[in-house]
């Protein structure tokens, strides 16, 4: 973010004022949109950038009617650069604590010690803090590495134990940026987040606030943003093409044709699911090629999924002469994106089945679970260099795939993912809390949508359906349509996630993979879209 502002600044001629006064205005905003009740709003200010934010959020509040109490933690003489500009600007006094002593104490202060500017009178930090309607959390920033220790530790104390909401400017004080899990230090509680530019690293993988998380632009250019990211959420402007209408004159063959290979004789559903998912993201034609003894029950799922019967090992598992006199063939020809693996097994003669349709056909390929496992210990087979290629793993399918641990996973993921895709020529889907989309260029998508109620059997199923049936329309533009996908998996969970997380299967996410109109013009005209709402994420924000 540092390289980000200052390149904004000059490559692209916007002063680090005008940032800084666009970051407060958002503040502000926020506070007023979302708490219009509230007349009593306490900003609590550190002696850096996140305080200088602090001041122009206070100022702005004050010039919409506010009564704003501001609490400088630190001496003003210390405060410098654009925060001490800002705080000159300051409409009304700060009261400043300078000391943990003073804090404990509950000092009061006579005068701001700001030349020309009247003092807060009897205002100490205690009625402040006490009778705020709304707390706003500028002390410390992005630039911060915990443990909050001193003054700072003390009035996150005094802060956390209020019954008062609290929004965190940038990032609750006390809290790492760059943390890509939840940590145990010592932060500010935080009801709501109003960030800028782009989420940071903690704002997606730390849990570190159950309400809204929001980006607000403040001026800098996307080019700027871009040549400094290698990791970004999936927001709407990214995928909205995706979901556009369609023109009056297409027909079915206009969206592509899935073929999806899988099942076998106890896990028929997983094909069928995957194959209804595929229409279900769009998809033209569906075609679910199955054991023949397998095939009545696919067929029997949904009246618009075609079949194909193929050759069966005795387990009832696909056998590996479904390939031989061009059988598998002409199932194959005239299909768009094929998508292997849903409910296939591991049996020996299905595993080699599935190595010989990898390296057998050129169309763009979706592997899942048994299909992923067929090639533990043989991972170079795993190639995209001579067609697109898309592999989906949970954590153990990866560990598997990348001869490591689970828990070595779930360390690194995006380190695992973004090596795998690099080093397979593939587009690496991992799966779980926040699923990546990794590139083999090295950028990495993580998908904000979703909920734990989808921790349930063939939910996966359903996204290489999904994903099949993106590629099936948008094959020319491979990467935006699996990330569309998985957007779209995790928005339908939301959805069915309404009865109740507990209570969710697979089928209810076929049945919510479509987007409310109105939840679309809430992706464009809502200011505030948290990055974690179910109208899904929203970066490039316009207030």
């Amino acid at each position: 973010m540092r390289q980000i502002d200052r390149v904004t600044s000059e490559r692209h001629g916007v002063p680090s004022l005008t940032l800084m006064e666009n970051a407060g205005t958002h503040v502000s905003g926020y506070v007023l949109r979302r708490c219009p009740r509230a007349q009593r709003i306490c900003v609590v200010c550190g002696k850096g950038n996140n305080g200088g934010d602090g001041f122009v959020a206070a100022r702005k509040l004050h010039e919409a009617g506010k009564r704003v109490d501001v609490l400088l933690l630190g001496d003003p003489a210390e405060v410098k650069g654009d925060a001490a500009a800002m705080l000159a600007k300051l409409p009304v006094a700060p009261l400043i604590i300078r000391s943990e002593q003073e804090l404990d104490a509950g000092a009061r202060s006579p005068s701001s010690g700001v030349p020309g500017r009247p003092g807060v009178g009897l205002l100490g930090w205690s009625s402040a803090l006490e009778s705020a309607d709304v707390i706003l959390d500028a002390i410390l920033g992005t630039g911060f590495k915990p443990p909050v220790t001193g003054l700072f530790a003390a009035a996150i104390e005094l802060i956390n134990a209020l019954p008062v909401p609290v929004f965190a400017v940038d990032i609750p004080s006390g809290a790492s940026a760059d943390a890509f899990a939840p940590e145990l230090h010592l932060r500010c509680r935080a009801d709501a987040i109003v960030t800028f530019t782009a989420p940071r690293p903690a704002h997606v993988f730390a849990d570190l606030t159950r309400g809204e998380i929001v980006v607000g632009q403040i001026g800098s250019p996307p080019e700027a943003i871009q040549s400094q990211l290698n990791l970004d959420v999936i927001a709407w402007p990214d995928i909205q093409s995706c979901f556009a209408l369609r023109a009056p004159d297409a027909h079915k063959g206009s969206f592509g044709h899935v073929l999806t290979i899988g099942g076998s004789l106890g896990k028929s559903g997983a094909a069928a699911m995957a194959g209804m998912a595929a229409l279900r993201a769009g998809a033209g034609l569906s075609t679910v090629a199955t054991p023949r003894s397998v095939l009545p029950m696919v067929a029997g799922f949904a009246a618009e999924l075609m079949t194909e019967p193929l050759a069966e090992t005795e387990a009832g598992t696909i056998s590996l002469s479904a390939i031989e006199y061009g059988r598998l063939d002409a199932i194959v020809a005239g299909k768009t994106v094929l998508a292997l693996g849903p409910g296939i097994s591991r049996q020996a003669d299905t595993v080699q089945f599935i190595r010989a349709i990898v390296d057998k056909y050129p169309q763009p390929l979706v592997i899942d679970a048994d299909g992923l496992n067929a090639f533990e210990r043989s991972t170079e087979k795993l190639d995209g260099s001579t067609r697109p290629l898309v592999v989906t793993p949970h954590p153990g399918e990866m560990a598997r795939l990348a001869g490591i641990s689970t828990k070595q996973v779930q360390q690194d993921r995006i380190g695992v993912a973004r090596g795998f895709a690099r080093d397979h020529h593939c587009i690496v889907v991992l799966k779980g809390h926040r699923t990546l989309v990794a590139e083999p260029g090295g950028q990495v998508w993580v998908n904000m949508t979703g909920n734990p109620g989808m921790a349930t059997g063939g939910t996966g199923d359903v996204l290489t359906g999904l994903i099949a049936g993106m590629i099936a329309q948008f094959a020319n533009d491979l990467v935006r349509a699996v990330f569309a996908a998985v957007w779209l998996h995790g928005y339908a969970g939301d959805r069915a996630a309404t009865l109740g997380e507990q209570y969710m299967t697979a089928t209810d996410l076929l049945f919510h993979c479509w987007i409310d109109p109105t939840a679309k013009r809430k992706f464009v005209e809502d200011p505030f879209v948290s990055i974690h709402d179910i109208g899904g994420v929203r970066r490039s924000l316009e207030y």
